[in-house]
């Protein structure tokens, strides 16, 4: 009993300390802005206030949704965003082509471990600074104040580009699989083309958006029940496969044979390419932490979601790539299937054709639950940067719908430009495969960014989820793995390259970097000042707290804040 209020005590005293010095971060921030001529209005008395609404503002922001997401549907959504039944027989192929099934189950387990690293080090930082900015917003506290603008700018574009490549890539992969499912079902007399992948893709994308013009009452009660529908998919499916199988692998052949048909000597290399599958489905960890301000009490369901869901993708991902392997027939013919789906065939290999339907189809209903928690989040995050005016036209994305209170320009903006990326289908499957490249890296260094000035900087105070003494070695490990397995995204796949394999994301990188850059030298250093301060919790002359609202007003511009950004 001692020992566990001896705990209480240090929690509350650990969460008090936080707690003054985000006011102190923001008091500075408020001095400041005062100092260039800007004002802070008085909007409501801070007793009025949850204690989630507190902590938002005593980071810096008024409280704009309304805070739908329970424990369960908050889980869900974490869970969902990795989508891994369906992310799995996606990705699959990659490692089966280069390395072999032994590529696929070691690659999965290594690459899980580097992942789950990185997913407790994002769960950490959103528990202290929990905003829809996610690890973006966390720039604030963790970079030195003069350095907090580009860092921040450079985060944020990342993460923004990470979400953009992660939602297209997922609409690109509903549509592969509803194809697949349709092309399965004539027994493979019907073959989809590229032109018809991105039609398909393109409805299902906008079917998406309309889903997320709902109010967030809604989206909680769509996400609440799909982790279950998802892991009972994911159970019935190994089952059936090991049970229908009739000539599966031994495990010497799934634990130690690695297959170098991908070209490449030594065959090591081949190897290194299993850990794509894991990389590429346990990412954009902090989707969760872009719905922060929809969550109750998000400084512990959040990082707890986050950390559990990847934990259960971890394990479930690893668990169902040794199923397949035991079950994948040989690799050389299911890698030449028409439909470009080894996962899909392996099901109709060993269930028959009404058993690989309806599993693919089961793989198609999961990733559209990846596809509208994606633009959920990414809208969320377009909104959050326009919050902070780091966006072109930010005032008009940052509008709340009054009907549905939420950011309908936000996210149909999201979804054009994820559909417009898609459109790069058209000319070549090669570019859809940089795509899927560009997601992780630009995500997985988004994520770092902020965890390496954790670690340089000492300015962290942790929230109630924290890593303890363990911390500092799991942030260096996560940044150790993501540098190396940057590398890895960059490689083609196969050798020898030719424009077909070719492995485009370097120019895609490049191409956005000089952009990045341009972009800021030209316009955004004259403006992007870094998250912004737009509430403050202070002392009046009685005592009592209340919280302050910033406006910016320019000469010739309007007053614009949270209150007049709802539409009338």
């Amino acid at each position: 009993m001692e020992k566990s209020t001896g705990r209480e005590s240090e929690s509350k005293r650990s969460n008090l300390v936080a707690t003054q010095a985000r006011r102190k971060s923001s008091v500075n921030a408020i001095a400041l802005a005062r100092a260039r001529g800007e004002t802070v209005d008085v909007v409501e008395d801070a007793s009025l206030l949850s204690e989630a609404d507190r902590r938002l503002a005593e980071m810096g922001y008024v409280q704009v949704y309304k805070r739908e997401f329970s424990w369960l549907s908050c889980f869900s959504f974490a869970v969902s965003i990795s989508g891994l039944f369906a992310s799995v027989s996606t990705t699959y192929v990659y490692p089966l082509e280069a390395g072999g099934p032994a590529s696929a189950v070691w690659g999965w387990l290594i690459s899980g471990f580097g992942c789950m690293c990185i997913a407790l080090s994002v769960s950490e930082l959103v528990s202290a600074y929990p905003t829809s900015g996610g690890l973006y917003f966390t720039c604030k506290y963790l970079a030195p104040e003069a350095w907090v603008p580009e860092i921040s700018w450079l985060c944020g574009w990342l993460n923004l580009l990470g979400q953009i490549a992660g939602a297209a890539s997922t609409e690109y992969g509903c549509a592969q699989l509803l194809l697949a499912a349709v092309s399965m079902n004539s027994d493979f007399s019907y073959v989809p083309t590229n032109d018809q992948t991105v039609g398909v893709m393109a409805a299902i994308t906008l079917f998406h958006g309309s889903i997320n013009s709902l109010n967030t009452s809604i989206l909680e009660k769509i996400t609440r029940g799909y982790v279950i529908f998802h892991v009972g998919v994911l159970v019935s499916c190994c089952i059936t496969l090991l049970v229908m199988c009739k000539d599966k692998h031994d495990s010497s052949y799934v634990w130690t044979n690695v297959v170098p048909d991908a070209g490449w000597s030594p065959s090591g290399f081949s190897f290194l390419f299993g850990f794509l599958s894991a990389s590429w489905t346990m990412t954009d960890y902090d989707a969760t932490a872009h719905i922060a301000e929809e969550i109750k009490n998000p400084e512990l369901k959040a990082p707890w979601s986050i950390s559990a869901a990847l934990g259960f993708t971890y394990i479930g991902g690893w668990l169902f790539t040794i199923v397949l392997s035991y079950c994948s027939g040989d690799p050389a013919t299911t890698l030449a299937s028409p439909i470009e789906q080894p996962v899909a065939q392996i099901f109709y290999n060993n269930i028959g054709r009404a058993g690989g339907v309806f599993f693919t189809v089961c793989a198609f209903i999961i990733l559209n639950f990846t596809g509208i928690t994606a633009i959920q989040a990414g809208a969320r995050t377009v909104w959050a940067f326009s919050r902070d005016e780091m966006l072109p036209f930010s005032r008009l994305w940052f509008k709340i719908n009054k009907t549905t209170q939420t950011p309908l320009y936000a996210v149909w903006i999201f979804v054009i430009v994820s559909t417009v990326i898609n459109l790069l289908g058209l000319g070549s499957y090669a570019a859809i495969s940089a795509i899927f490249n560009l997601t992780a890296i630009a995500l997985d260094w988004s994520y770092c960014i902020p965890i390496i000035c954790k670690m340089m900087y000492g300015q962290f105070e942790p929230g109630p989820w924290h890593l303890g003494k363990a911390s500092f070695w799991i942030n260096l490990w996560a940044v150790i793995w993501t540098l190396f397995v940057s590398i890895i995204y960059v490689l083609p796949t196969l050798r020898p390259v030719t424009k077909e394999n070719m492995n485009y994301v370097c120019v895609i990188m490049v191409a956005v970097a000089l952009f990045a850059v341009i972009y800021w030298y030209a316009a955004g250093r004259f403006y992007y000042t870094g998250p912004r301060v737009k509430a403050q919790l202070a002392e009046t002359s009685g005592g009592a707290l209340v919280a302050e609202q910033f406006t910016k007003i320019s000469e010739g511009d309007e007053k614009v804040d949270e209150k007049s950004a709802v539409e009338s």
